[in-house]
């Protein structure tokens, strides 16, 4: 995913925030570019399934 120069910081923790909550996704990695270009990693976040044969 490339965020562009323009987004401010805040829309682009918005919009990375949204994608964690709706989505299940955390951030892996970004990459600034020299203009002010983001680009960021997500990968799926690790789900905790509790076995059903436990007490």
């Amino acid at each position: 995913m490339v965020i562009p120069a323009d987004v401010s910081r805040a829309d682009a923790r918005q919009m990375l925030a949204d994608q964690a909550e709706y989505g299940k996704w955390e951030l892996a990695r970004v990459l600034l570019y020299r203009g002010g270009a983001r680009r960021v990693w997500l990968r799926r976040r690790a789900m905790k399934v509790r076995r059903s044969d436990e007490g």
